[in-house]
């Protein structure tokens, strides 16, 4: 049994309030894109701190900022646990960023409390998930990691401000031709700890979850075209209405994952009209699907369903139909033994936790086609997210390390 982890809550609290003071937007957001000023600010503290911790401090050619305490086999593959460093456009203090903090503030402790270990513990910062500056980065750091960036990806990888991250990377002293030079293949195990960002804990009144499976995503993005015309002299039964046909798509599409129920997820996120008038049947319009679903085979049948719908409703319509798939993450379930080991210390430390899926893609999902894997989620306040209102007690944070670091210590002491 797994001696009780000490985590001290003042510590947990300046790190937070610390790291959120670099790219500080408003009250409680936070503005932090990879590769800006405020995020080369925030990587140098982040390595600081793992200095302080006694840790070897090294960055790989993406930016990663890595912070190891060797074990005395040398030989054997590594324990890791981090997050994201980069922010929504605003987000907040703590997507990305605690599950950063907690990997540090875990070996922090371990080292402290346990000295050295048998196998070595790494604590992570990756450069970027969020694909706030980049929209087709796609997990930039956690890529890198994986050996998943093609060469030709800093290039093709476009920001909003028409800047590629290749450039972005060049101005920050990183060379994109030393990408490859990022991937590892010493990762034994992986572990996430992030907040929940949705309200299941919060309902069950509990502060810490277990995650056994990351969500599938798919975004379709869909057009339908039709026949503009009048929107009073063109009689009903020969319309060729492409937004008649997109509201029922959207409605059943909705209407699919209510039925299932939970955790199936589909969402109509954004919708254009052509021409967008009031008194015209529209010519064409386009709009997106977030589908998604944590279970493999209940994932493609979701995709399946509301493909076929869009299919049936389109020819039934007689409009034409077409869609391009954006984002395509398969869903990652956790390793199984992982998650019995962070169950069992979740019991030997006193931690309530419930065991679910998580609903939003993370970092794991690239980390598990190297290493086995698992997550811990802390409670959300009214499940809020991707945005400055974020907010997670000190009290859930320090349990949730406390079952990080519990779990870390059996697999590396």
């Amino acid at each position: 049994m797994t001696a009780q982890i000490a985590i001290d809550p003042k510590l947990v609290e300046d790190y937070i309030l610390t790291l959120a003071s670099y790219g500080s937007y408003g009250d409680t957001g936070v503005w932090r894109t990879v590769y800006s000023p405020e995020w080369v600010a925030a990587t140098d503290q982040y390595a600081s701190w793992c200095r302080d911790a006694g840790l070897t401090v090294s960055r790989d050619a993406v930016g990663n900022v890595w912070g190891r305490l060797q074990g005395t086999d040398a030989a054997s593959s590594s324990i890791a646990s981090g997050s994201h460093i980069d922010s929504q456009k605003p987000g907040g203090r703590y997507d990305g960023a605690l599950g950063a903090l907690a990997g540090l503030i875990a070996v922090k402790a371990l080292k402290e409390q346990f000295g050295q270990p048998r196998r070595s513990i790494e604590a992570v910062a990756f450069c970027e998930e969020e694909s706030s500056r980049f929209p087709s980065a796609n997990f930039w750091g956690s890529r890198a990691i994986t050996g998943r960036i093609e060469a030709d990806d800093p290039d093709n990888t476009i920001g909003f401000d028409g800047e590629t991250a290749a450039e972005a990377m060049r101005a920050v002293g990183l060379d994109p031709r030393r990408i490859p030079e990022a991937k590892r293949n010493d990762i034994d195990t992986f572990i996430e700890l992030h907040i929940e960002q949705g309200p299941i804990l919060e309902e069950a009144g509990i502060p810490v979850a277990v995650v056994n499976a990351v969500t599938g995503i798919r975004h379709y993005s869909v057009e339908l075209h039709g026949t503009q015309n009048h929107a009073g002299a063109f009689p009903m039964d020969i319309r060729l209405d492409p937004m008649a046909g997109f509201m029922e798509i959207g409605s059943r599409a909705v209407d699919t994952a209510h039925r299932w129920g939970r955790p199936a997820v589909t969402t109509v996120g954004r919708v254009i009209v052509e021409p967008n008038a009031t008194a015209v049947i529209p010519s064409r319009v386009q709009f997106t699907i977030d589908a998604r679903h944590p279970d493999p085979e209940r994932c493609e049948r979701l995709y399946a369903t509301h493909e076929g719908m869009m299919r049936e409703v389109a020819a039934r319509r007689n409009l034409d139909l077409d869609w391009t798939m954006q984002i395509d993450h398969q869903p990652c379930r956790s390793d199984p033994a992982v998650v019995s080991i962070l169950q069992k210390c979740a019991a030997e430390q006193g931690i309530p936790i419930l065991t679910m899926a998580s609903g939003a893609g993370h970092d794991t999902q690239q980390m598990a086609t190297i290493a086995k894997v698992a997550m811990i989620f802390v409670r959300s306040k009214e499940g809020r997210s991707h945005t400055p209102e974020e907010f997670s007690s000190i009290a859930d944070i320090v349990a949730g390390i406390r079952l990080l670091a519990a779990g870390i210590h059996k697999l590396a002491y």
